[in-house]
């Protein structure tokens, strides 16, 4: 029984210190530090920037229009078609227009007619006033006569030049070189612009383009700052579209509006953008880059390195103790394709997470290998 008694109390003692050993080894493994690279941020002067959405306007555009009644017998190009000033895009029935220039044609010359007449008699009626012949009320007719066929004269050339102007109008031409949209009517409709002008078509003109954004007032302020400084490049602004375009574009800084929009706190600003390859279109939407300020001692982190979540941006920073900190930053734009600048949040001493950001958390104590 005795010898019972001691083979348990041996085999106990046996399971305790060998769990013993098991808890003391789980705890080295536990112990393990995981070894991540680490690096200090770079410092270098940067131009900061804001990238602001906006769209494009063409150099010019405007609509062609009908302005007289009639049947439209031609037009007199494709669709997207890039014609010149001056080119006949459109014909309009002519008839009635053309008739209306002959008829003031004669009505004009009916009034020249007259007024050489009452001119003859004013000037007969005016000398036999000087031998009594006729009486002074005479004179002051043939006068009167003059006067008014010299009227019906300026009355019969503006009617004319209405005239004419409207049988030139039958005629739609080109105001300007441009590319041409398709027809608003087809050919065969009645176009009735004699009362209110009827849209053709429109014209646009491609040769630069317009991109029209806004900014706030103290996005402004900012801007006002670092044109006084005098280190900012407003003449090649970058910009970027929603999708590659074969060439990149830069905008100059045309037009800042006088006055600030009381409805929504903000001021319109225009880049002007050369366009010799007409890749761009009005209407296009594009994302203005424009800086605002140089800082020369910003400080640069990988953008790779760069975490997001519901809070917005964070880093992960090694305390002196080497634990993991959650930091949230704020960004700014991207430098040299693979650099991001950070205006908050770090300093230039803070070491923090390169890459595997998944094997980090919050709290978590590891293994620094410093990289560049």
């Amino acid at each position: 029984m005795k010898n019972s008694i001691k083979s348990g109390a041996f085999i106990s003692i046996a399971l305790v210190a060998l769990y013993a050993c098991g808890d003391k080894k789980g705890t080295e493994m536990t112990e393990e530090k995981e070894t991540v690279d680490v690096a200090f941020p770079e410092v270098d002067s940067v131009l900061l920037s804001k990238t602001y959405p906006g769209y494009l306007t063409a150099a010019r555009s405007v609509d062609v229009v009908g302005r007289v009644n009639g049947q439209l017998l031609s037009k007199n190009y494709n669709s997207g078609d890039n014609v010149k000033a001056g080119a006949v895009l459109f014909t309009i029935e002519s008839n009635s227009y053309r008739d209306a220039v002959a008829q003031a044609q004669a009505a004009l010359s009916t009034a020249k007619s007259t007024r050489d007449y009452a001119e003859s008699h004013y000037n007969a009626v005016k000398k036999a006033l000087e031998s009594d012949a006729v009486s002074k009320m005479e004179v002051i007719q043939a006068e009167s006569n003059l006067r008014q066929a010299e009227a019906s004269i300026k009355n019969a050339a503006a009617a004319l030049e209405t005239a004419k102007q409207n049988l030139a109008y039958c005629t739609v031409v080109a105001p300007f070189s441009g590319e041409v949209s398709s027809s608003k009517l087809d050919v065969g409709s009645y176009v009735g612009g004699a009362g209110n002008p009827v849209t053709l078509a429109q014209i646009y003109d491609n040769s630069y383009m317009t991109a029209n954004f806004s900014i706030d007032d103290d996005e402004y302020m900012a801007l006002v700052r670092g044109m006084s400084a005098g280190n900012l490049d407003l003449k090649a602004v970058p910009l970027e579209f929603s999708d590659s375009l074969p060439h990149r574009y830069t905008g100059d800084l045309s037009y800042i509006s006088p006055a600030l929009n009381k409805s929504t706190g903000t001021l319109l600003l225009k880049c002007t953008i050369d366009n010799p390859y007409d890749e761009l279109k009005a209407g296009m939407y594009v994302q203005i880059k424009l800086p605002y300020s140089r800082k020369t001692d910003a400080i640069l982190v990988k953008d790779a390195s760069i975490g997001s979540d519901q809070l917005g941006k964070y880093l992960y920073i090694l305390n002196d103790s080497n634990k993991v900190v959650y930091t949230p930053i704020k960004v700014g734009d991207i430098y040299q394709d693979s650099m991001r600048v950070v205006l908050s949040g770090l300093t230039s001493k803070s070491r923090y997470v390169t890459k595997a950001m998944l094997k980090v958390r919050d709290g978590m104590t590891v293994n620094p290998k410093m990289v560049k």
